[in-house]
């Protein structure tokens, strides 16, 4: 779905600080989402955890840069990160040129797959909490 000129699958389940989550198997497939990676412009690092950390929800586990912007990833459920997208730490543009493909970041094995209830899926839900961001992140 495009809103506004950002592109965001409707396949996806969104954390609040823009990152997505998507199912493969009962393993979590993460990335940033194109609003976070046009406001942030060029990526120029990503901070690639140890697999094996230990994430909980809502809490930071890693970092990404542009030249304009550092940001913190948060955990989108409790779990541990099994893979690291090592791409990035070469090539960290790839978030800006394919952020839902091989800009990929994190993989993570969930505790709990219901846990992503908890995250945003339903598509009238992300439309109205990007529109929100969208005027937010305007005014600052």
């Amino acid at each position: 779905m495009e809103i506004q000129g950002y592109n965001l699958p409707e396949d996806l389940h969104y954390e609040k600080n823009h990152y997505w989550v998507k199912v493969e198997g009962d393993i979590l497939v993460m990335g940033m989402d194109d609003f976070a990676q046009q406001m942030a412009g060029d990526i120029v690092f990503v901070q690639i955890p140890f697999s094996g950390k230990k994430l909980k929800a809502g809490k930071k586990f890693a970092q990404v840069e542009s030249g304009k912007w550092l940001g913190k990833v948060y955990a989108p459920v409790n779990g541990e990160l099994i893979e690291g997208n090592e791409a990035l730490e070469a090539e960290p543009s790839l978030i800006n040129r394919d952020c839902y493909g091989k800009g990929w970041m994190f993989k993570i094995k969930p505790s709990d797959m219901a846990e992503l209830n908890n995250l945003i899926h339903d598509p009238a839900d992300i439309e109205k909490w990007l529109l929100e961001d969208i005027e937010k992140y305007k005014q600052d």
